[in-house]
């Protein structure tokens, strides 16, 4: 992998949530049009580390390559406020903190004058800086959507759900904004589909896409165009890393010795022990080993005045030094890895894929994609689709849903089945006015 400046992380735009009757009522929706029975847990998709079995993985199935941005997951919610009228867009990060965003207009596809109905995309929100002025630019770059207009698509082959995304959502967005240019004046970020390469274009990626970036990156993703949105841990989602930047969030424990002084009590001026802790679900850690971290770093963290005790950190493999190192904090995260995934990602370590023995291995995954094309001969608009995301098919009979249920805060009545309403004719073109 190429060198990559460091880059900033972008915090998450919008007014925090704090109305504990809404954040429900929205949890409890996404969690419905999910399909998932936990509404206080993140339903996004969380990859897998690569390792050397993941090269035959890649030549049995068809996968997509893109880099690995620097930035914070979240999720898009768009949905319709049955009270107001109006369409709402909101954030979703890994803690399930909603975030409100204004000024952000999602219009239906078939007539951009007409709102977008209940919809969840899935993506990076990164910082992009141009290369000529250094201006920071806040993008979304969106990568799947789970559910369209109030249909869950989820079931669907990535194939299939990244070409709605792309023409659907992406693709009428631009076009109101270029219908009303006062629309990305006001944009709080700018949303794009993030461009996605056929496996076997490892190289591609990282000699064309890569170093055209203006944002930071880490590794490689690959994603399996055949199989449905897990959310969760996804086995056919692969991230790459060079072994020796593979890294594992822990919890970071702080301990002192004891003061000369008082036994008791601890020296807070002395270099602690870094304790790295393993989660083990729900409030249940366990100790895993220790991290250094030299005296001058220590002196830095001291000056800073950060408080680095009880944070999730996220942490790689020092093999010259034989420990682990701190690269960042990670606050956006709830919970350090669970020991299931950390001992995964202590496995694709020691068993790890260099850059070389990846690049070297494309010949191979071409040719097995080409047989598997050939062998899809009898259905040639289906071997056409794989060279490129295809068209979206007509949408399901009823997939815009209902209009005028009730909105929300819930109203007494309504119960579990209040919720944001699908949208009304002519909101959208209301907006503009």
């Amino acid at each position: 992998m190429p060198p990559h400046t460091p880059y900033p992380i972008p915090d998450i735009p919008g007014i925090l949530l704090t109305d504990q009757t809404i954040q429900s009522f929205l949890s409890q929706r996404v969690a419905d049009l999910c399909e998932v029975n936990n509404n206080s847990k993140f339903p996004g998709s969380q990859p897998v580390s690569f390792s050397s079995g993941s090269l035959e993985l890649l030549e049995k199935r068809d996968f997509w390559v893109c880099e690995k941005s620097d930035g914070v997951r979240v999720l898009v919610f768009v949905v319709m406020n049955g009270m107001t009228n109006n369409q709402e867009v909101w954030l979703i990060d890994r803690k399930q903190r909603y975030f409100s965003i204004q000024d952000l207009h999602f219009p239906h596809w078939e007539n951009i004058n007409n709102p977008l109905g209940e919809t969840l995309l899935d993506g990076e929100l990164v910082i992009d800086i141009d290369p000529k002025t250094g201006a920071e630019i806040l993008r979304f770059y969106a990568f799947d959507c789970m559910v369209l207009n109030g249909e869950n698509i989820m079931k669907k082959p990535l194939l299939k759900r990244y070409a709605r995304l792309r023409d659907w959502v992406v693709a009428p967005f631009e076009k109101s904004l270029r219908q009303y240019p006062e629309w990305r004046e006001n944009l709080p970020f700018q949303v794009l589909a993030k461009t996605q390469e056929l496996s076997y274009h490892i190289g591609h990626v990282l000699k064309v896409h890569v170093p055209k970036l203006q944002h930071g990156h880490d590794g490689l993703i690959f994603t399996c165009v055949e199989t449905e949105y897990v959310p969760g841990t996804d086995e056919n989602i692969l991230k790459w890393k060079p072994p020796s930047e593979n890294s594992i969030d822990f919890r970071l424990e702080l301990r002192f010795p004891p003061s000369l002084g008082n036994p008791d009590e601890p020296d807070y001026y002395a270099k602690p022990e870094f304790l790295l802790n393993t989660w083990l679900g729900g409030d249940s850690y366990e100790y895993f080993d220790t991290m250094e971290m030299d005296d001058e770093e220590w002196e830095r963290v001291k000056e800073s005045g950060e408080q680095l005790d009880d944070r999730v950190v996220e942490v790689c493999w020092d093999s010259e030094r034989g420990t682990w190192k701190m690269l960042r904090t990670r606050d956006d995260k709830p919970n350090a890895n669970h020991k299931s995934i950390m001992e995964k990602i202590i496995q694709s370590i020691e068993d790890g894929v260099e850059i070389d023995a990846l690049l070297s291995r494309s010949d191979a995954i071409r040719a097995a994609w080409k047989a598997r094309e050939q062998s899809r001969s009898s259905a040639p608009s289906q071997s056409q689709q794989q060279r490129r995301p295809p068209q979206p098919q007509p949408p399901t009979p009823g997939a815009r849903g209902s209009v005028g249920q009730p909105g929300y805060p819930p109203t007494p009545g309504t119960g579990a089945g209040g919720g944001y309403a699908q949208p009304h004719q002519g909101v959208m073109a209301g907006l503009k006015r």
